[in-house]
């Protein structure tokens, strides 16, 4: 599940995307989206975006909207290719941007909505979607990650509340594996998304090991710094070789292993996004929800996600594509979709919706931490290849000596980075 906006360059344009007055000739613009339904239920995202483009269309006769929703694992492939070939869409969203902002191929969120619009979208996700403080990527849903802990495994193992330490977190894994618990704590170190876990304990080690994360302050990658030596460490010592994380390899387990054992009663600690709360309350699972632990108290970082929206200069529809996105970004039409799939706004007109509605009161502790979330780094043209290097690889690092996994990351990831030399 796998955000942005800042920029001034064309502010003398955006009345011609964000006025009122229609296009005086017909105009048909192509949309990409992504999936967000469950392919074992009918709750595909294309439903929500025919309602989206009946209303739209209704209101602007001379703009036709031709929408095609493609599955989360085919999407970011399908774009690709269409833009290889020459003929991309006028608006995609899907889960990257920043190559395409790089080769010039992007409006600019100035380009497509007014001043008032661009400064709603919350602050740490416009940077998220910012290349050299120019926003192309536009936040469409966001998420931010919690502890989460079965209080019934907890209250049968005599655990009386949430750790808030990396040693608490041991010791509770200890005494829930002595009282039978399958997964103490579900460590999903595999392919489908290590990044987040990885960046989650990484965040948490303690100042004087340094500033953990996968870049610098300035963005410099930072994979091999102590700091995140230090977590990998850690885990390596105290989880895994204590054998807290289940019969399962970590170094294998992807994130959806720990969300069924969670779901299924198994696992009494895991880390979690907000969908997952709301299927696990579904499942009568009394669920604690907690800050993640941080080696010397609660972490006050954590994870932030987002997936991006994006418009496509090469049909110089800009007008068009404002009015569209304009359209879809209102306060009414987000909130429609997030509620329809648990997720985090990217707008403070959104977030300030789901904060007074009863029915979003548990999103509200997810909400409260966007503003500070840590996001990967998105905006740097190297993350794709460098992500897809992390999935694969650094679950070695609870197995081998960490430092040295760390370190081939570092350099493969200096290799990819086209923003300063490899030998950096």
């Amino acid at each position: 599940m796998a955000a942005g906006l800042t920029s001034a360059l064309a502010l003398t344009s955006v009345s011609a995307c964000g006025g009122s007055s229609p296009l005086s000739k017909d105009v048909t613009i192509h949309m990409i989206a992504a999936d967000y339904g469950d392919p074992k239920t009918d709750n595909s995202s294309l439903g929500y975006w025919n309602d989206i483009v009946r209303a739209f269309e209704k209101d602007n006769p001379h703009i036709t909207v031709d929408i095609q929703v493609v599955d989360w694992t085919h999407v970011d492939d399908k774009v690709a290719a269409l833009v290889k070939q020459g003929n991309p869409p006028d608006i995609a969203q899907i889960g990257s941007y920043a190559q395409y902002a790089a080769a010039g191929q992007l409006y600019s969120a100035d380009e497509l909505f007014t001043v008032s619009e661009e400064a709603d979208f919350i602050p740490s996700l416009a940077q998220a979607g910012s290349v050299d403080r120019t926003q192309y990527g536009i936040p469409w849903v966001s998420s931010s990650r919690m502890f989460f802990y079965n209080k019934k495994l907890f209250e049968n193992a005599g655990i009386t509340k949430a750790p808030e330490t990396w040693a608490q977190l041991a010791t509770d894994a200890k005494l829930l594996k002595d009282n039978g618990v399958k997964v103490p704590y579900g460590l999903p170190l595999g392919p489908e998304e290590a990044q987040a876990e990885s960046l989650m304990w990484m965040l948490g080690a303690s100042a004087s090991a340094g500033t953990g994360g996968f870049t610098d302050s300035v963005g410099n990658y930072n994979f091999d710094n102590s700091a995140n030596v230090e977590a990998f460490d850690w885990v390596k010592k105290n989880l895994v070789d204590a054998k807290l994380v289940g019969p399962k390899d970590p170094a294998v387990t992807n994130r959806q292993d720990v969300f069924d054992d969670f779901l299924a009663g198994d696992a009494g600690m895991i880390n979690g996004h907000p969908t997952l709360l709301a299927q696990a309350k579904a499942k009568g699972i009394d669920v604690g929800v907690a800050p993640l632990p941080g080696q010397d108290g609660p972490d006050p970082d954590t994870l932030g996600v987002a997936d991006w929206m994006m418009a496509f200069n090469h049909n110089k529809n800009r007008d068009a594509d404002g009015k569209f996105l304009q359209f879809v970004y209102q306060e009414k039409n987000t909130v429609k979709f997030l509620d329809e799939y648990g997720l985090l706004p990217v707008t403070t007109s959104a977030s300030n919706a789901m904060l007074a509605d009863p029915k979003d009161k548990d999103l509200v502790q997810f909400l409260n931490l966007l503003p500070e979330a840590v996001f990967y780094p998105v905006n740097k043209t190297s993350w794709t290849p460098v992500s897809d290097r992390v999935k694969k690889v650094i679950g070695k690092a609870v197995h081998e000596d960490p430092k040295s996994v760390l370190s081939d990351l570092q350099i493969y990831a200096e290799q990819q980075d086209q923003s300063k030399p490899a030998s950096s």
